[in-house]
């Protein structure tokens, strides 16, 4: 079972479409179901989790319509307000659709870094805990300390960070990071996505240097908590959708078959409850 935790579709100039812009040639154009079956073609993959790209409730629909049509979308992260005061009955509209699993706020693009922590949004966490909804946590290094709080505030709140948070991969700096992940690994509640850190690397810079990451996000989360994910097409400002899934296979090479069976695609089954 291979289960690609993290991609993305979308149509420029359609559904609320605001990203990606312009500057990020590689990227900006639309990307569908059939470029999907493309780039993973022959990698065997069971069943992939649809994120959303838009912090737009439209985007989110036509998501969830494309997820009913295409047996290979086995879930959708998708968006709404949080902040709203009709957010509780919005998350229970969407919780209906039977292939929306999570909601992610898109934290990394908001002003405070806390904004997950205040009064206004506390309605839509436990609106999300109790129509069992994951909450996907897009963030860079400096929210984690929030995601820390946020986890002990709601231990029922199952919580996946996308894309180990973001390391400054390219600085080759990783202590702060390193103790930043590994404190809110301890909360069980919390689990993370091997996806992302190509992008994070610097230009030129050997694949072997996202080593130490992944091992740091295996040690602190274990098999059960770490799921991989392709960021396909985001993995296109950097590499292809293949070399990224094979660079992948190669570091699990060595790694019990436990541990490579659930990283690429148990723990994903199990923490999106994916049918």
């Amino acid at each position: 079972m291979i289960i690609d935790s993290h991609q993305h579709l979308w149509q420029i100039g359609q559904n609320d479409h605001s990203w990606p812009t312009p500057d990020l040639a590689d990227i900006y154009r639309d990307f569908g179901v059939k470029d999907l079956m493309a780039a993973s073609h022959g990698l065997g993959l069971t069943g992939t989790v649809l994120v959303q790209s838009q912090p737009s409730e439209t985007d989110t629909l036509w998501l969830l319509r494309i997820a009913a049509a295409v047996p290979l979308i086995k879930a959708v992260v998708g968006w709404t307000d949080l902040a709203s005061p009709r957010a509780a009955e919005n998350i229970a509209y969407l919780a209906r659709q039977p292939k929306l699993k999570g909601l992610r706020p898109m934290l990394q693009g908001l002003e405070r870094d806390d904004w997950i922590l205040s009064a206004d949004v506390q309605p839509a966490l436990e609106a999300m805990v109790a129509q069992g909804l994951t909450f996907d946590a897009l963030v860079f290094p400096r929210h984690l300390p929030h995601i820390d709080t946020l986890a002990k505030r709601y231990p029922d709140l199952r919580i996946i960070i996308d894309h180990g948070a973001k390391p400054a991969i390219g600085a080759g700096k990783p202590a702060e990071w390193m103790d930043a992940i590994a404190a809110v690994a301890e909360n069980s509640n919390v689990a993370c996505k091997l996806s992302g850190l190509l992008t994070e690397s610097a230009a030129g810079q050997s694949p072997d240097a996202l080593t130490p990451y992944a091992d740091h996000l295996l040690a602190v989360f274990g098999p059960d908590r770490l799921m991989w994910g392709s960021d396909w097409p985001v993995v296109l400002l950097k590499d292809s959708y293949r070399h990224w899934f094979d660079w992948t296979i190669r570091w699990l090479a060595d790694k019990p078959k436990t541990t490579r069976d659930a990283v690429m695609g148990a723990t994903a089954q199990t923490l999106y409850t994916l049918n």
